[in-house]
């Protein structure tokens, strides 16, 4: 039992440690390379076979007891982000959206530029009515890529003392996530969607490399990095079933919590695979997972991706439930602990 209890405590510092630090690397689809150099380092520093595919997606081989069955996991690691569309004559930076951030909560927010030639700027995202002391409209502008731009902490008065910097059309612009873990156990950042649950991925793996368990069947766990655009799932090792951890939703007429972990029965593209929706139910159930099942009205996943990529396999979604997803975002340490603990069950681990 005190072995047991050593082991949850070096799990859940390992756990909070590799979120943080996926959380501080900005990664918005099309600019993913570090967060992926980060997760390969941590992979391969538990003793595990990494590659990556020409789209970057990076893919960890977990050797299980058996073969004959090929299982696959899948979380990604792109947020959402904003790119630079033009230059405003007064050196603002008008910006188009990376993903769907919602627009409206992300006045005021502090971001970074990156330029081709690889210096960071930073900024702020304001409305273009941004003063209560001078615009009318300050209050009631729209907040939407029209309305909104990059305020940057520079010297620059004109578009060509922006340019002059480096800066240009396409650069990315990221803003930051936030990150704080309360001693109530919360865990408030932008991008928990899906970074919480390719920390629960790396973290399984650290289980099997610290207690020498084993999936039943050889695995591939991939983290993609395209998903918050709709083709993450496009391009995965070819696979008998597919379990994608991303994150559960909360509000509206929905069962989860942000202490749960969410399986999800449909989405917006259609239900999940009747059989492991309800094996999950039923691992959940008969082991105390602390779990809903939903349906998803607005929600896509790599699943979907895969799917219509033509990838043969059954497949199904679990996931932390996630407060105000797209906006400022907030789980509990208890829904990671539980997806964390069904993803283990459903593979068997032993």
């Amino acid at each position: 039992m005190k072995d047991e209890r050593l082991l949850e405590q070096e799990q859940e510092g390992f756990l909070r440690d590799t979120l943080q630090k996926l959380l501080t690397q900005d990664s918005p689809t099309g600019f993913t390379d570090r967060v992926v150099e980060l997760a390969e380092g941590i992979a391969r520093n538990l003793g595990f076979e990494t590659s990556r595919t020409n789209k970057g997606n990076l893919v960890v081989t977990v050797p299980g007891r058996e073969t004959g069955r090929r299982m696959g996991l899948c979380a990604h690691v792109d947020t959402l982000g904003l790119m630079v569309r033009s230059i405003t004559d007064r050196g603002m930076l008008m910006v188009t959206r990376v993903g769907g951030p919602l627009m409206p909560t992300l006045d005021g927010e502090y971001c970074r530029i990156y330029t081709r030639a690889g210096k960071v700027f930073t900024g702020t995202v304001l409305s273009l009515s941004p003063s209560v002391h001078v615009q009318d409209d300050a209050g009631t502008r729209a907040r939407d890529e029209k309305n909104m731009a990059v305020r940057i902490d520079e010297k620059v008065r004109s578009k060509e003392d922006v340019q002059a910097l480096g800066i240009s059309p396409g650069d990315y612009v990221c803003y930051d996530p936030k990150t704080v873990i309360t001693e109530s156990g919360f865990v408030k950042s932008r991008f928990l969607d899906d970074k919480a649950s390719a920390a629960c991925l790396l973290t399984l793996l650290w289980r099997m490399h610290r207690t020498g368990e084993r999936p039943q069947y050889d695995t591939w766990i991939t983290l993609t990095v395209h998903e918050e655009v709709g083709h993450g799932g496009a391009a995965l090792p070819p696979v008998d079933e597919l379990l994608a951890v991303d994150m559960g939703c909360i509000g509206e007429d929905l069962s989860c919590t942000e202490y749960q972990v969410s399986i999800c029965a449909k989405d917006s593209n259609g239900p999940y695979d009747y059989g492991m929706v309800s094996r999950l139910v039923k691992l959940a159930g008969d082991n105390g997972v602390d779990y809903a099942v939903d349906i998803y009205p607005h929600y896509g996943s790599d699943v979907s991706a895969a799917w219509k990529a033509g990838m043969d396999a059954r497949a199904a979604l679990i996931g932390p439930g996630v407060h105000a997803s797209h906006g400022m975002e907030r789980t509990h340490l208890d829904a990671l602990r539980a997806t964390l603990q069904l993803a283990g069950l459903y593979l068997e681990l032993a």
